[in-house]
Protein backbone atom coordinates (compact mmCIF):
# COMPACT_ATOMS: atom_id res chain seq x y z
CA UNK A 1 0.00 0.00 0.00
CA UNK A 2 1.29 3.40 -0.90
CA UNK A 3 1.56 5.96 1.83
CA UNK A 4 2.35 9.63 1.65
CA UNK A 5 3.68 11.66 4.53
CA UNK A 6 1.38 14.36 5.80
CA UNK A 7 3.14 17.52 6.93
CA UNK A 8 2.81 18.23 10.61
CA UNK A 9 1.24 14.93 11.56
CA UNK A 10 3.66 14.38 14.42
CA UNK A 11 3.97 16.08 17.81
CA UNK A 12 5.36 19.54 18.38
CA UNK A 13 9.09 19.82 18.08
CA UNK A 14 11.43 20.93 20.87
CA UNK A 15 11.97 24.24 19.08
CA UNK A 16 8.57 25.48 20.26
CA UNK A 17 6.78 24.94 16.94
CA UNK A 18 3.12 24.16 17.58
CA UNK A 19 1.55 20.97 16.33
CA UNK A 20 -1.24 21.44 13.75
CA UNK A 21 -3.52 19.66 16.22
CA UNK A 22 -3.33 22.60 18.65
CA UNK A 23 -5.18 25.94 18.24
CA UNK A 24 -1.89 27.78 17.77
CA UNK A 25 -0.82 25.27 15.14
CA UNK A 26 -4.10 25.67 13.28
CA UNK A 27 -3.72 29.44 13.20
CA UNK A 28 -0.16 29.12 11.97
CA UNK A 29 -1.25 26.71 9.22
CA UNK A 30 -4.03 29.07 8.13
CA UNK A 31 -1.53 31.92 7.75
CA UNK A 32 0.58 30.28 5.05
CA UNK A 33 0.36 31.70 1.50
CA UNK A 34 -0.50 28.29 0.07
CA UNK A 35 -3.41 27.94 2.48
CA UNK A 36 -4.69 31.42 1.71
CA UNK A 37 -4.52 30.74 -2.03
CA UNK A 38 -6.20 27.38 -1.64
CA UNK A 39 -8.89 28.94 0.54
CA UNK A 40 -9.68 31.57 -2.08
CA UNK A 41 -9.89 28.87 -4.74
CA UNK A 42 -12.21 26.89 -2.47
CA UNK A 43 -14.48 29.92 -2.04
CA UNK A 44 -14.62 30.40 -5.81
CA UNK A 45 -15.62 26.78 -6.40
CA UNK A 46 -18.18 26.89 -3.59
CA UNK A 47 -19.74 29.91 -5.28
CA UNK A 48 -19.79 28.19 -8.65
CA UNK A 49 -21.27 25.07 -7.09
CA UNK A 50 -24.02 27.11 -5.44
CA UNK A 51 -25.08 28.27 -8.91
CA UNK A 52 -25.02 24.72 -10.27
CA UNK A 53 -26.81 23.17 -7.29
CA UNK A 54 -30.41 23.68 -8.57
CA UNK A 55 -29.51 21.84 -11.78
CA UNK A 56 -28.62 18.68 -9.85
CA UNK A 57 -31.79 18.19 -7.83
CA UNK A 58 -33.08 15.30 -9.94
CA UNK A 59 -31.44 11.94 -10.56
CA UNK A 60 -30.11 11.57 -14.07
CA UNK A 61 -30.94 8.74 -16.41
CA UNK A 62 -27.95 6.69 -17.53
CA UNK A 63 -27.32 7.27 -21.23
CA UNK A 64 -24.26 5.49 -22.67
CA UNK A 65 -22.09 7.69 -24.87
CA UNK A 66 -22.06 6.10 -28.32
CA UNK A 67 -20.53 9.05 -30.15
CA UNK A 68 -17.06 7.53 -30.42
CA UNK A 69 -16.16 3.99 -31.25
CA UNK A 70 -12.97 2.55 -29.70
CA UNK A 71 -10.98 2.94 -32.91
CA UNK A 72 -12.02 6.55 -33.29
CA UNK A 73 -10.82 7.71 -29.87
CA UNK A 74 -8.13 10.44 -29.65
CA UNK A 75 -4.56 9.22 -29.01
CA UNK A 76 -4.63 10.33 -25.38
CA UNK A 77 -7.75 8.29 -24.70
CA UNK A 78 -6.34 5.23 -26.43
CA UNK A 79 -3.17 5.54 -24.36
CA UNK A 80 -5.19 5.73 -21.14
CA UNK A 81 -6.88 2.41 -21.90
CA UNK A 82 -3.98 0.71 -23.70
CA UNK A 83 -3.52 -1.85 -20.91
CA UNK A 84 -7.25 -2.63 -20.60
CA UNK A 85 -9.46 -1.30 -23.43
CA UNK A 86 -12.57 -2.79 -21.82
CA UNK A 87 -12.14 -0.57 -18.75
CA UNK A 88 -13.63 2.30 -20.76
CA UNK A 89 -16.96 0.46 -20.98
CA UNK A 90 -17.43 -0.26 -17.24
CA UNK A 91 -20.10 2.11 -15.84
CA UNK A 92 -18.84 4.82 -13.50
CA UNK A 93 -21.17 5.92 -10.70
CA UNK A 94 -20.51 9.23 -8.90
CA UNK A 95 -21.91 9.63 -5.35
CA UNK A 96 -22.11 13.08 -3.73
CA UNK A 97 -21.59 14.14 -0.13
CA UNK A 98 -23.72 15.42 2.74
CA UNK A 99 -26.35 18.09 1.94
CA UNK A 100 -25.31 18.07 -1.71
CA UNK A 101 -26.40 16.60 -5.02
CA UNK A 102 -25.00 15.38 -8.32
CA UNK A 103 -24.13 18.92 -9.46
CA UNK A 104 -20.85 18.67 -7.50
CA UNK A 105 -19.69 16.26 -10.22
CA UNK A 106 -20.53 18.51 -13.17
CA UNK A 107 -16.91 18.91 -14.28
CA UNK A 108 -15.72 15.44 -13.23
CA UNK A 109 -18.53 13.74 -15.13
CA UNK A 110 -17.68 15.72 -18.25
CA UNK A 111 -13.95 15.17 -17.73
CA UNK A 112 -14.28 11.40 -17.40
CA UNK A 113 -16.41 11.21 -20.54
CA UNK A 114 -13.87 13.28 -22.45
CA UNK A 115 -11.16 10.90 -21.26
CA UNK A 116 -13.01 7.99 -22.83
CA UNK A 117 -15.33 6.55 -20.17
CA UNK A 118 -18.50 5.76 -22.09
CA UNK A 119 -20.93 5.33 -19.22
CA UNK A 120 -20.66 7.91 -16.44
CA UNK A 121 -23.68 8.62 -14.26
CA UNK A 122 -24.55 10.21 -10.93
CA UNK A 123 -26.92 9.31 -8.12
CA UNK A 124 -28.81 11.52 -5.68
CA UNK A 125 -29.70 10.20 -2.26
CA UNK A 126 -32.12 12.00 0.04
CA UNK A 127 -30.80 15.13 1.80
CA UNK A 128 -32.76 13.86 4.83
CA UNK A 129 -30.81 10.60 4.96
CA UNK A 130 -30.07 9.89 8.61
CA UNK A 131 -28.07 6.68 8.49
CA UNK A 132 -25.04 5.58 6.47
CA UNK A 133 -26.17 1.95 6.38
CA UNK A 134 -29.52 2.94 4.87
CA UNK A 135 -27.76 5.05 2.28
CA UNK A 136 -25.53 2.07 1.45
CA UNK A 137 -28.59 -0.15 0.92
CA UNK A 138 -30.12 2.47 -1.40
CA UNK A 139 -26.81 2.69 -3.26
CA UNK A 140 -26.80 -1.08 -3.71
CA UNK A 141 -30.27 -0.97 -5.23
CA UNK A 142 -29.16 1.73 -7.65
CA UNK A 143 -26.06 -0.26 -8.61
CA UNK A 144 -28.29 -3.24 -9.39
CA UNK A 145 -30.40 -1.06 -11.67
CA UNK A 146 -27.28 0.16 -13.49
CA UNK A 147 -26.05 -3.40 -13.99
CA UNK A 148 -29.45 -4.51 -15.30
CA UNK A 149 -29.65 -1.54 -17.66
CA UNK A 150 -26.11 -1.80 -19.04
CA UNK A 151 -25.54 -5.56 -18.96
CA UNK A 152 -22.34 -5.12 -16.91
CA UNK A 153 -21.71 -7.19 -13.79
CA UNK A 154 -19.53 -4.60 -12.07
CA UNK A 155 -19.23 -0.82 -11.81
CA UNK A 156 -16.72 1.79 -10.67
CA UNK A 157 -17.81 4.05 -7.79
CA UNK A 158 -16.39 7.47 -6.97
CA UNK A 159 -17.66 8.99 -3.73
CA UNK A 160 -17.09 12.52 -2.47
CA UNK A 161 -17.06 13.10 1.30
CA UNK A 162 -19.97 11.20 2.91
CA UNK A 163 -20.64 9.54 -0.45
CA UNK A 164 -17.33 7.70 -0.14
CA UNK A 165 -18.28 6.42 3.31
CA UNK A 166 -21.68 5.24 2.04
CA UNK A 167 -19.96 3.42 -0.83
CA UNK A 168 -17.39 1.86 1.50
CA UNK A 169 -20.16 0.60 3.81
CA UNK A 170 -21.92 -0.94 0.80
CA UNK A 171 -18.76 -2.71 -0.37
CA UNK A 172 -17.36 -3.69 3.01
CA UNK A 173 -20.45 -4.61 5.01
CA UNK A 174 -23.25 -5.26 2.51
CA UNK A 175 -21.64 -7.50 -0.08
CA UNK A 176 -21.10 -4.74 -2.62
CA UNK A 177 -17.64 -6.04 -3.47
CA UNK A 178 -19.18 -8.42 -5.99
CA UNK A 179 -20.48 -5.39 -7.91
CA UNK A 180 -17.80 -2.71 -7.38
CA UNK A 181 -14.63 -3.09 -9.43
CA UNK A 182 -12.96 0.08 -8.08
CA UNK A 183 -13.85 2.46 -5.27
CA UNK A 184 -12.32 5.94 -5.18
CA UNK A 185 -13.11 8.26 -2.27
CA UNK A 186 -12.50 12.02 -2.34
CA UNK A 187 -12.19 13.85 0.96
CA UNK A 188 -14.02 11.07 2.82
CA UNK A 189 -13.72 11.07 6.64
CA UNK A 190 -12.69 7.43 6.95
CA UNK A 191 -11.58 8.09 10.53
CA UNK A 192 -14.19 10.75 11.19
CA UNK A 193 -13.87 14.51 11.66
CA UNK A 194 -13.80 16.53 14.87
CA UNK A 195 -16.10 19.05 13.19
CA UNK A 196 -18.87 16.44 13.46
CA UNK A 197 -19.15 17.35 17.15
CA UNK A 198 -20.58 20.74 16.17
CA UNK A 199 -23.84 19.38 14.71
CA UNK A 200 -25.70 16.76 16.78
CA UNK A 201 -27.87 15.26 14.02
CA UNK A 202 -28.03 11.44 13.75
CA UNK A 203 -26.10 11.38 10.48
CA UNK A 204 -23.37 13.78 11.56
CA UNK A 205 -22.90 11.94 14.86
CA UNK A 206 -21.90 8.90 12.81
CA UNK A 207 -19.01 10.94 11.42
CA UNK A 208 -17.44 11.63 14.80
CA UNK A 209 -14.08 9.91 15.40
CA UNK A 210 -14.65 6.66 17.25
CA UNK A 211 -18.39 6.48 16.48
CA UNK A 212 -20.14 3.09 16.44
CA UNK A 213 -20.28 3.26 12.64
CA UNK A 214 -16.56 3.92 12.25
CA UNK A 215 -15.75 1.17 14.76
CA UNK A 216 -17.85 -1.20 12.66
CA UNK A 217 -15.91 -0.21 9.54
CA UNK A 218 -12.62 -0.65 11.42
CA UNK A 219 -13.41 -4.29 12.22
CA UNK A 220 -11.70 -7.08 10.19
CA UNK A 221 -12.88 -7.14 6.59
CA UNK A 222 -11.92 -10.40 4.84
CA UNK A 223 -12.48 -11.11 1.13
CA UNK A 224 -11.96 -7.53 -0.05
CA UNK A 225 -11.50 -7.64 -3.83
CA UNK A 226 -12.46 -4.07 -4.73
CA UNK A 227 -9.52 -1.87 -5.74
CA UNK A 228 -9.67 1.03 -3.30
CA UNK A 229 -8.12 4.49 -3.48
CA UNK A 230 -8.57 7.28 -0.94
CA UNK A 231 -7.75 10.77 -2.24
CA UNK A 232 -7.32 13.24 0.61
CA UNK A 233 -6.04 16.79 0.90
CA UNK A 234 -3.77 18.63 3.31
CA UNK A 235 -6.13 21.62 2.95
CA UNK A 236 -9.44 19.88 3.67
CA UNK A 237 -11.51 22.27 5.77
CA UNK A 238 -14.13 19.67 6.77
CA UNK A 239 -12.09 16.52 7.42
CA UNK A 240 -10.09 17.43 10.53
CA UNK A 241 -7.45 16.29 11.13
CA UNK A 242 -6.84 15.95 7.40
CA UNK A 243 -5.06 12.60 7.78
CA UNK A 244 -8.49 11.14 8.67
CA UNK A 245 -9.21 11.23 4.94
CA UNK A 246 -6.86 8.27 4.56
CA UNK A 247 -8.16 4.70 4.47
CA UNK A 248 -5.66 2.72 6.53
CA UNK A 249 -7.69 -0.42 7.24
CA UNK A 250 -5.16 -3.31 7.13
CA UNK A 251 -7.53 -5.64 5.25
CA UNK A 252 -8.56 -3.26 2.47
CA UNK A 253 -5.17 -2.75 0.80
CA UNK A 254 -6.23 0.81 0.03
CA UNK A 255 -4.00 3.19 -1.87
CA UNK A 256 -3.85 6.65 -0.27
CA UNK A 257 -3.19 9.69 -2.47
CA UNK A 258 -2.34 13.04 -0.91
CA UNK A 259 -3.39 16.10 -2.93
CA UNK A 260 -1.77 19.32 -1.74
CA UNK A 261 -3.48 22.71 -1.56
CA UNK A 262 -6.97 21.61 -2.64
CA UNK A 263 -10.02 22.35 -0.49
CA UNK A 264 -12.79 19.92 0.39
CA UNK A 265 -15.36 21.21 -2.10
CA UNK A 266 -12.72 21.79 -4.78
CA UNK A 267 -11.69 18.11 -4.94
CA UNK A 268 -14.40 16.97 -7.43
CA UNK A 269 -13.71 19.99 -9.66
CA UNK A 270 -9.92 19.93 -9.68
CA UNK A 271 -8.23 18.79 -12.88
CA UNK A 272 -5.40 16.97 -11.08
CA UNK A 273 -7.98 15.00 -9.12
CA UNK A 274 -9.96 14.16 -12.26
CA UNK A 275 -6.73 12.98 -13.90
CA UNK A 276 -5.97 10.78 -10.89
CA UNK A 277 -9.48 9.32 -10.85
CA UNK A 278 -9.35 8.57 -14.58
CA UNK A 279 -5.97 6.85 -14.33
CA UNK A 280 -7.14 4.84 -11.32
CA UNK A 281 -10.36 3.64 -12.96
CA UNK A 282 -8.47 2.80 -16.16
CA UNK A 283 -6.29 0.45 -14.12
CA UNK A 284 -3.02 2.34 -14.50
CA UNK A 285 -2.60 3.06 -10.81
CA UNK A 286 -3.36 -0.54 -9.85
CA UNK A 287 -0.52 -1.67 -12.11
CA UNK A 288 1.85 0.83 -10.50
CA UNK A 289 0.72 0.17 -6.94
CA UNK A 290 3.79 -1.96 -6.21
CA UNK A 291 6.21 0.70 -7.45
CA UNK A 292 8.19 2.68 -4.85
CA UNK A 293 7.09 6.10 -6.12
CA UNK A 294 5.20 8.22 -3.54
CA UNK A 295 1.43 8.38 -4.00
CA UNK A 296 1.10 12.14 -3.90
CA UNK A 297 -0.44 14.45 -6.48
CA UNK A 298 1.61 17.65 -6.49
Amino acid sequence: MHTSAEPGAGPASHTGQASPGTPRGVLRALATPATVTGGLTELAWVGAHALLYPLGTWTEVLRPDQRRRPGEQPPGVRALFAADPLAARIPVLLVHGLVDNRSVFTLMRRGLRRRGFAQVCTWNYSPLLGDVARGARDLGEHVERICARTGHDRVHVVGHSLGGLIARHYVQLQGGGRRVESLVTLGTPHEGSVLAHLLPTPMVRQLRPGSALLQELAAPAPHWDTRTTAVYSDLDQLVIPTRNGRCDHPDLRARNVLVRGVGHMTLPFHRRVVDEVAATLAGLRAVRAEAPAPAAVA
